[in-house]
């Protein structure tokens, strides 16, 4: 089994799904983390990131390829992407929605991001960070994907 969940930055998708894959026995999989690689490898921050891939799909590209691979290579396993439901059309869809403020505190707080958060600052600063890669996202997926 296949399950896909999706949601804003800071909904927990990251810890839903690596809680569901843990109880269910099999792989955990997650686009931001892969997103945050990218990033890395290119000495800039997911919101930098985000924004280049407006005019350079090969960024999203990589995503897509990787998510395509996934679901050819397994059978079973939990990936948290806000557009793995797209690219695994018969994957268990979840969504997770959450408020701006709760998302920038919990992403804030979180030992996952910490060192992406400590170059932010405040959770004020994370807000209008997190409201810049939504946009550009959602341009991005407008434009890509319709």
């Amino acid at each position: 089994m296949i399950i896909a969940i999706s949601g804003k930055p800071g909904s927990g998708k990251s810890t839903v799904a690596k809680e569901l894959a843990k109880r269910l026995g099999i792989k955990h999989y997650s686009t931001g983390d892969f997103m945050r690689k990218l990033a890395a490898e290119r000495g800039m921050s997911l919101i930098e990131l985000s924004k280049i891939a407006e005019k350079d799909f090969s960024i999203d590209d990589a995503i897509d390829s990787w998510l395509r691979k996934l679901a050819k290579q397994e059978n079973d396993f939990v990936v948290d992407s806000r557009l793995a439901f797209y690219f695994i059309p018969d994957a268990v869809k979840i969504y997770l929605d959450v408020n701006l403020n709760i998302a920038a505190k919990r992403i804030f707080s979180g030992p996952v991001r910490e060192t992406e958060t400590k170059k932010i600052g405040n959770v004020e600063t994370l807000k209008e960070e997190l409201k810049q890669r939504m946009e550009s996202e959602r341009k991005r997926y407008m434009k890509y994907y319709g």
